[in-house]
């Protein structure tokens, strides 16, 4: 058996953060902002919600 790409928590936290973006992409474009400007937004949400995710996700219990 192969071993995967990627493994499952990595694929969430990519996932969740891809979804954080296009949410805020199409947030700013539902309140008038100009196409370039929400992609920018929603690149930039990303950016900051992989380490977030990161760090939520791996977080363990109190030690």
């Amino acid at each position: 058996m192969r071993n995967p790409l990627l493994s499952v928590r990595a694929a969430l936290v990519l996932t969740l953060s891809l979804l954080t973006g296009v949410g805020a992409g199409i947030i700013s474009a539902v309140g008038g902002t100009p196409l370039p400007q929400c992609v920018l937004y929603g690149a930039g949400a990303f950016g900051l919600a992989v380490p977030f995710f990161d760090r939520l996700i791996g977080a363990t219990g109190p030690e």
